[in-house]
């Protein structure tokens, strides 16, 4: 039994000593910051941001014109035998005919119905709406980075606890060695403490390894490799917003929360493909435009020996699809189907926003209590415990009942940090409802 002991003290000390060597405090804001600035999934919707800002641009929106550029060479060598006018017959072997060409051409479409102009509201409107996925993905991600990280504080306080109650068991081995010494207890008293210890020890080296793989969790939310396990802790302070606080973004919830936004911007970009649908009916207007130079060589059969032309071209031109089979109305009909979904959708988001916050207000209004309810339990197993130690201490109480309060103090201290971060995580999930969870502090 002894022998466990030391073993288990000295693999405890050797962990202890090289855990907390050189540590810095990584605070919230911190954590944000790093994840805002390496995670993966942040990283891929900012992408997908700028895919759309692209997208939105005036060189994506169709109403610039084409420019391009025609060149073009031609060789010809012949045998002509000709009969000219007057009856002339002119036979010429080997007749050579070169021609060279070169123009820069203009197309542009003045009106197509209005079909450009919605269209491009409607990227611009995609824009609106890739930004509010790219936010929904950095709410997740900050949110699951925050449940990580106050797992580690919980567990770091945990660790602070379990900690205090090894102490608190060696000092009883080393009273139970001197009443052993002194006549005053038998060897059973430092066998039962020596147990205590060993279980204390493994839960503490328990908790510890819980800790190292949380802490491992929030590095692949951070990216971060640069910083070492053991050379970093969290800061284990939470703070709660005000009740006026919280009524504020409830009545504001309607308005921020991003899967209703969302459905909202979806809603635009189904009207303007009922209007892009809609210009079909319309006709299209075009201007061409031409500038070019042409040149030819050619034989002595043709009546002029060469030529050469430089000038500018412009013509206009209207099409207009009286009929199109049909197309043009199924697709108006079918854009409006897809905005009936889309309203649809948008009030089933409603009902479901509407009852997560109620489900999410009712479950931070309990946890709050039972963090309250579980702070003053820690007061009394303290005052509890005390007692029980004056009293053990002077033989009034056994061994066996001196370590129940002392169980009973760990479990309402770790209970008490329990429930502070779960009011805390709770409290996250009604600001991230209501659209709030970027606007805080923490």
């Amino acid at each position: 039994m002894q022998r466990m002991f030391r073993s288990l003290t000295f693999l405890f000390l050797f962990v202890a000593g090289n855990t907390y060597s050189q540590t810095q405090v990584l605070s919230k804001e911190e954590a944000i910051i790093k994840t805002l600035e390496n995670n993966y999934g942040i990283r891929m919707s900012q992408n997908m941001v700028e895919i759309a800002d692209n997208s939105q641009s005036i060189l994506n929106s169709g109403y610039l014109p084409s420019i391009s550029g025609l060149a073009g060479a031609n060789y010809n060598n012949e045998d002509i035998n000709a009969t000219l006018q007057g009856g002339e017959e002119r036979v010429v072997d080997g007749a050579k005919t070169n021609r060279y060409n070169a123009s820069v051409n203009l197309n542009y479409t003045l009106f197509d119905g209005l079909g450009r102009w919605y269209n491009f509201k409607q990227l611009k409107e995609q824009y609106n709406l890739t930004k509010l996925e790219a936010r929904e993905t950095i709410e997740n991600t900050i949110l699951q980075l925050l449940t990580v990280y106050f797992e580690v504080a919980r567990l770091t306080e945990n660790v602070e606890v379990l900690e205090e109650t090894l102490e608190t068991s060696k000092e009883r081995i080393t009273r139970a060695r001197y009443q052993f010494e002194f006549g005053q207890a038998n060897r059973l008293g430092i066998l039962n403490a020596e147990v205590d210890v060993n279980n204390d020890s493994i839960l503490l080296l328990n908790t510890r390894q819980q800790l190292a793989n949380a802490k491992r969790d929030l590095n692949v939310i951070l990216n971060e490799q640069e910083i070492p396990l053991e050379n970093f802790v969290v800061d284990t302070t939470v703070t709660f917003i005000t009740k006026l606080q919280l009524e504020n973004y409830l009545q504001e919830a309607r308005q921020n929360n991003v899967s209703l936004l969302q459905a909202e911007s979806a809603i635009n970009i189904s009207d303007y493909a009922i209007k892009v649908a809609r210009s079909g009916y319309l006709p299209t207007v075009g201007l061409n435009g031409s500038y070019g130079w042409n040149t030819a060589n050619l034989p002595a059969t043709s009546f002029v020996q060469s030529s050469t032309t430089l000038g500018y071209g412009a013509s206009l031109s209207l099409s207009w699809d009286l009929f199109d089979g049909g197309t043009t109305i199924t697709n108006i009909r079918n854009a409006k189907i897809r905005q009936e979904n889309e309203e649809l959708f948008k009030q089933q988001i409603l009902l479901e926003v509407n009852r997560d916050i109620a489900n999410a207000l009712g479950d931070y209004e309990n946890k709050r209590i039972i963090y309250e309810v579980q702070e003053k339990n820690v007061l009394t197993n303290e005052n509890n415990f005390e007692r029980s130690q004056e009293q053990f201490k002077v033989g009034q109480i056994t061994s066996i009942e001196f370590r129940q309060a002392q169980i009973n103090l760990i479990n309402a201290r770790t209970s008490k940090n329990l429930a502070k971060y779960d009011a805390k995580l709770a409290e996250l999930q009604v600001l991230q409802l209501t659209g709030q969870l970027l606007n805080v502090e923490f």
